[in-house]
């Protein structure tokens, strides 16, 4: 059995099989499930409404501080940003705006401004969120079209390698988490839509435009 990667459209063979079935892409060493796996948006959505995310938390606020601390370290409040896949509570912005930065959200199921996509921006952040990407090719294309120069993208996932046992990783138990990534995933996305240079500090990636 063989499917096409989502991210490089080349064929996967099947990685893990169980209720579900997962590929691994040959390329980009992306994993992705079948599409029988994938919910519908109902159940996307639904399952997204389960979050319970309070801003007060601190745990919740440590819990993203890598992307927010790093913003605040390298732009200014001056600078404009964008939260992609804010969620429900829109968290990373909650944050940043009590210390007077400029971020608007957008959220397909939550803040659905669509005209904002149309914009571009000193950086992005998107947290927990590229796990979700049933398109990620047509998602990072969207993503680098709304970065000006030497702007930056910061995201937060799990990364994947081949230490972890898949059939026991707790990350993929998620039903909306449908494309995993490990480090030479982040390689091909940096060298295939041109970005300058990538990191990866442990979940935190930063790819920089």
């Amino acid at each position: 059995m063989q499917a096409l990667c989502p991210l490089c459209a080349t064929l996967g063979k099947v990685y893990y099989e169980s209720k579900d079935t997962y590929y691994k892409c040959p390329k980009c060493y992306g994993v992705f499930a079948d599409e029988k796996n994938k919910p519908n948006k109902i159940e996307e959505k639904q399952r997204y409404e389960l979050h319970d995310d309070d801003t007060n938390d601190s745990g919740y606020r440590k819990f993203v501080n890598p992307i927010t601390s790093s913003i605040t370290n390298d732009f200014t409040p001056k600078s404009k940003g964008l939260d992609f896949g804010a969620g429900t509570s829109a968290i990373i912005s909650v944050v940043l705006h009590e210390q007077n930065y400029n971020i608007k959200n957008y959220d397909p199921y939550f803040h659905k401004y669509p005209e904002l996509l149309e914009d571009k921006y000193d950086y992005i952040s998107s947290c927990e969120v590229i796990e979700h990407f049933y398109n990620p090719c047509k998602e990072f294309t969207l993503l680098k079209r709304m970065l000006k120069k030497d702007a930056k993208l910061y995201l937060m996932s799990e990364v994947y390698d081949e230490k972890i046992d898949f059939a026991s990783w707790y990350y993929k138990n998620d039903p909306t988490h449908v494309f995993f990534y490990s480090k030479e995933t982040f390689e091909w996305i940096k060298n295939n839509f041109g970005f300058k240079t990538v990191s990866i500090n442990k979940k935190l990636i930063v790819l920089e435009n």
